[in-house]
C-alpha cells in the first residue's frame, strides 16, 4: 500500500539519508560490532551530510527543520542497516537533541550545538540506574550544591552511547527531601569531567555494533551553569518528551522488521527445498501473506502517528501504543524469518539471525511493554 505520510520533499531527504547508509554504514557492519561503537568518521561524515542537527536553529550549524518527519525518515534508512546503528544516532539527532535545543540558554546553545551538528561532540542521555528500570522517579544519582558547582554522585546503566558520547545529560536528584517525581533536574556533563568515568562495556545478547555502557560518577563537579531546563523539574522535562523517544522506536522497529521480511520473501523465492522453492508451500506462502499484512497495517498506524507528531498532536497514550505494538509485531515477524531461513536462520552470518537478537530488547527499552500498556489501561480509566 502507498504511504501518504511524506513529501516530495522527505523523498528527496530519504536518497540523501540511503546513500549516506550505503555508503558510510553497510559494509562496516562487522568493524562496528568488533569496536562497540560506531566509527567517529561516521558521526563526522553524517554532520558534513547535515544528519545530526534537524532540529537545530540554522545559526547554530543546524537544518532548521521544523517538521519531524525527515528524523523519521532517517530512522527508517538507518534501520535498513540494524536497530543498534538506528539507535546510536536517533539518541542524538531525535532524543537528545530536543533537550538541548528546547531547555537552553543562549550561551549554552552556542557551546554545544555546533560540535553537536558536526558530530565533534556526540551526546547520550544518561536516565537508567541500576536499581530503577523503566521507574524514573526512583532514581538515586545525586547531585549537590556547592557554591558555583554541582557535585554528582552515582551510576547509570544501559546507556547508549556511554563510551563515545562527548556530552552526557544526566538525570539527577537535586532535591532529597521532593517527592520521588520532583527535585530531579537534568545536568550536562562533559566527558572529560574530573570524577565521571565510563565504566564496562556491556556485552549484550544482540545489537554487538552498539555502544552500551555503564556510567559512574564520584564527586564529579560541573559549573552551575550546566543544569538545562528548571531546577526540580527534570522529571516533567523527560516525561514531556518521551513521546518522541517511543514513536522514533516505533518507527525504528518496523522498519527494521519490514527489511528483513523483504529479504526473507526473496530468499523464499531462491531457496529450494524437494524440488521448489520453499515459498511455494503453502504454510510458506500463508506465513508470508500473514507477515506482509500484519507490516502493512502496523505501518499505517505508525504513519498516524507520525503524522500526529509532526503537527505537535501525538499523545503519550498513542505513543506507548505505538512502541509496544511496534515491538511486539517486529519480533514475530523477526522470529519467522528465522524459521523461514531453516538452519541457516540460526548463523549469525544472515541478516535475519543477526536482526532477530538485535530486535529482542525493543520490548524492554524505551519504557518496557509492560509500563506502555500501563499508561494505556490508567488512560482508560483503570
Amino acid at each position: 500500500m502507498r504511504r501518504t505520510v511524506y513529501t516530495e520533499d522527505h523523498d528527496a531527504f530519504r536518497d540523501v539519508a540511503r546513500t549516506f547508509v550505503d555508503r558510510h554504514v553497510m559494509d562496516r557492519m562487522e568493524e562496528f560490532a568488533a569496536d562497540h561503537a560506531l566509527a567517529r568518521d561516521v558521526w563526522l561524515e553524517a554532520g558534513k551530510q547535515g544528519l545530526l542537527g534537524l532540529e537545530v536553529p540554522e545559526r547554530f550549524g543546524g537544518g532548521g527543520a521544523d517538521d519531524w518527519r525527515f528524523a523519521a525518515v532517517l530512522s527508517e534508512e538507518l534501520a535498513r542497516a540494524s536497530i543498534a546503528c538506528a539507535s546510536m544516532l536517533s539518541i542524538h539527532f531525535d532524543i537528545c537533541a530536543p533537550y538541548l535545543v528546547e531547555l537552553t540558554t543562549e550561551e549554552q546553545k552556542a557551546r554545544w550545538l555546533p560540535g553537536f551538528c558536526t558530530g565533534e561532540l556526540v551526546t547520550a542521555i544518561a536516565m537508567t540506574e541500576p536499581g530503577g528500570g523503566s521507574d524514573l522517579a526512583a532514581l538515586r544519582t545525586t547531585a549537590v550544591r556547592d557554591g558555583d558547582e554541582w557535585v554528582i554522585n552515582g551510576s547509570k546503566t544501559f546507556i547508549t552511547n556511554g563510551r563515545t558520547a562527548d556530552l552526557v545529560i544526566v538525570a539527577c536528584r537535586t532535591d532529597p527531601d521532593a517527592s520521588s517525581s520532583r527535585g530531579i533536574s537534568l545536568i550536562v556533563v562533559p566527558k572529560d569531567t574530573p570524577g565521571f568515568a565510563p565504566g564496562r562495556m556491556l556485552e549484550k545478547v544482540g545489537q554487538h555494533e552498539a555502544d552500551t555502557a555503564e556510567l559512574s560518577f564520584s564527586d564529579c563537579r560541573v559549573p552551575v551553569d550546566n543544569l538545562i531546563g528548571e531546577e526540580g523539574r527534570g522529571f516533567v522535562h523527560m516525561m514531556e518528551r518521551l513521546p518522541q523517544e517511543r514513536v522514533g522506536a516505533a518507527v525504528q522497529n518496523l522498519s527494521h522488521a519490514r527489511w528483513i521480511l523483504e529479504e526473507t520473501i526473496a530468499y523464499a523465492k531462491e531457496r529450494e527445498a524437494f524440488g521448489q522453492p520453499i515459498g511455494r508451500f503453502q504454510h510458506n506462502a500463508f506465513l508470508l501473506a500473514e507477515l506482509v499484512t500484519r507490516a502493512e497495517v502496523t505501518q499505517a498506524f505508525v504513519d498516524q502517528c507520525i503524522a500526529a507528531h509532526a503537527e505537535g498532536q501525538l499523545t503519550s497514550v498513542d505513543a506507548a501504543k505505538a512502541k509496544w505494538w511496534t515491538a511486539d509485531v517486529q519480533n514475530e515477524i523477526l522470529d519467522a524469518c528465522v524459521q523461514l531461513h531453516g538452519g541457516y536462520g540460526f548463523m549469525a552470518e544472515y541478516r535475519a539471525a543477526r536482526a532477530w537478537a538485535d530486535a529482542r530488547v525493543t520490548r524492554i527499552w524505551a519504557g518496557s511493554n509492560e509500563i506502555m500498556k500501563l499508561l494505556i489501561s490508567r488512560d482508560l480509566g483503570f
